[in-house]
C-alpha cells in the first residue's frame, strides 16, 4: 500500500471509491456537528470527490491532501474551475475559493497546518489503508490536529478474509482502540449496505456494513 499503488489505481482508472454524488452521510450527519461558518475542514486523501465542493457550499473553508495529480486535475476541471497553484513544505497548493487542495503526501503535511484545523470529514481515508498502516496514520495525521477538533468519520465493515481491500473493513471497536484515549467517539448510526453494492457481491462478501462516527479531539 505505497504511493505507487494508489498513483498506479488513479492511472488506470481504477477508482470505484469515487462517488458521482455527495455523499448522503455527509448531509445527513454533518450538520448535527455543528461546525460554525468559515470553520476550516480538512478532507485527507481526498480523490476528487464532490463532498468537498458540498462542504465549501456550507461556508466552510476547505483543505484536501490528496496524493495523486491526476485526481487533483480532474476535481477542478470536471467542476470547470481553473486553480491558482502555489507550492509550499506541505506540497502543491491548488486554491479556488473555499477550496485548497494540495497535492501531496498526507504523512508530509506540517504539523501547523493541521494544528490549524477546526474540523475534519474522513470517508475514504481510515478505510483505504491497511490495518498496519491506520495506527501510523491516526497518529502521525489525527495526532496533529488540536483539541477541540470534530469531524465526521465513515467506516465499512465486512467478515474479514472476504475480500482484498482496499477498501478495508473497520469494526467499531477498532475505531475505539484506535482513537483512545485522545479523542471521544459517537457511533451516530450504522446501516446494511451490501444489496446496494454489486461489486461487494461479486467478490464474495457476504455482509456489508457502512458506519458513521462523531470524533472530537479532547
Amino acid at each position: 500500500m505505497d504511493a505507487d499503488f494508489w498513483l498506479q489505481r488513479w492511472r488506470e482508472g481504477q477508482i470505484g471509491f469515487h462517488r458521482g454524488e455527495v455523499m448522503p452521510l455527509l448531509e445527513q450527519y454533518w450538520p448535527s456537528l455543528a461546525v460554525p461558518a468559515g470553520s476550516r475542514v480538512f478532507v485527507p486523501l481526498a480523490g476528487k470527490t464532490l463532498d468537498m465542493h458540498w462542504l465549501a457550499a456550507q461556508g466552510l473553508q476547505v483543505l484536501g491532501c490528496e496524493l495523486s495529480p491526476l485526481a487533483v486535475e480532474a476535481f477542478f476541471a470536471e467542476a470547470g474551475i481553473t486553480p491558482q497553484v502555489q507550492r509550499d513544505a506541505d506540497g502543491l497548493h491548488h486554491r479556488a475559493g473555499a477550496i485548497d487542495l494540495v497535492q501531496g503526501d498526507v504523512f508530509a503535511l506540517r504539523e501547523q497546518t493541521l494544528a490549524a484545523m477546526d474540523a475534519f470529514y474522513d470517508r475514504a481515508a481510515l478505510i483505504a489503508l491497511p490495518d498496519g498502516m491506520r495506527r501510523r496514520y491516526v497518529d502521525e495525521v489525527y495526532g496533529r490536529l488540536p483539541a477541540g477538533c470534530r469531524g465526521l468519520l465513515i467506516t465499512l465493515e465486512y467478515p474479514p478474509g472476504e475480500k482484498d481491500g482496499p477498501p478495508f473493513p473497520v469494526p467499531e471497536a477498532d475505531v475505539h482502540a484506535l482513537f483512545a484515549p485522545h479523542w471521544d467517539v459517537e457511533r451516530l448510526t450504522r446501516r446494511d449496505i451490501l444489496a446496494s453494492e454489486p461489486r461487494f457481491v461479486a467478490e464474495g462478501v457476504t455482509a456489508l456494513a457502512t458506519a458513521a462516527y462523531r470524533l472530537q479531539r479532547r
